[in-house]
């Protein structure tokens, strides 16, 4: 049985040739979307500013450490790509930062 680690993804992107529809739900939303809105679920956590030109997404992912954090990206992109086209948002490439929350190094200061 393989090692389970616990990934926290950022997938970013652009957003292109979005509708006109597509534009006044994102701009009725984007208070939803700021700053504050910014943690990591397994859903999926979508940050955005009234420009509309950069997005970005926070995932949690699970998955075997043997698959590495090149999985847990191609995972989450995967899923920012349908959660994208879902709600008719058109974007551009999207890449991904992966931090292995299992092997990072917390420094407590001494007392």
């Amino acid at each position: 049985m393989s090692t389970q680690h616990t990934y926290r993804v950022i997938v970013r992107g652009t957003f292109q040739d979005l509708t006109d529809a597509a534009r006044k739900r994102l701009l009725a939303e984007v208070e939803e979307h700021g700053l504050a809105a910014m943690q990591f679920t397994e859903e999926g956590s979508l940050t955005y500013d009234r420009v509309l030109k950069h997005f970005s997404f926070r995932y949690v992912v699970v998955s075997d450490a043997e698959d590495g954090e090149e999985m847990a990206g191609a995972l989450a992109e995967d899923r920012a790509q349908t959660t994208l086209r879902e709600a008719g948002y058109g974007h551009g490439e999207l890449r991904s930062t992966v931090t292995d929350m299992d092997t990072m190094k917390i420094n407590y200061k001494g007392r």
